[in-house]
């Protein structure tokens, strides 16, 4: 059952909504906000996807039994890995 909402937006929020309206995007300004609000909700839920993917990713790596690496060698790598990517790379 929808129920009716009283909502304050700034000024050219609502000079948005009424332009998409009267260009004929939109039949009626419940629609812009009808489709503002699916929009939102997506994005809510592919954020919440996103951020169980780190969670499981940082999970996996946690439980990693491979030693860790010292951070001193770890920038060592990754500073001869980016030398030799830098060395092939052509002049300019």
């Amino acid at each position: 059952m929808a129920e009716k909402l009283s909502i304050t937006l700034p000024p050219e929020m609502v000079t948005t909504i009424k332009e998409r309206v009267a260009s004929g995007a939109y039949a009626s300004t419940s629609e812009v906000l009808r489709e503002a609000m699916r929009l939102w909700m997506r994005n809510e839920a592919e954020h919440k996807e996103r951020l169980a993917a780190i969670r499981e990713r940082v999970r996996i790596s946690r439980a990693d039994p491979r030693p860790a690496v010292p951070i001193d060698e770890a920038f060592d790598r990754l500073e001869a890995e980016f030398t030799g990517i830098a060395g092939t790379m052509p002049d300019e």
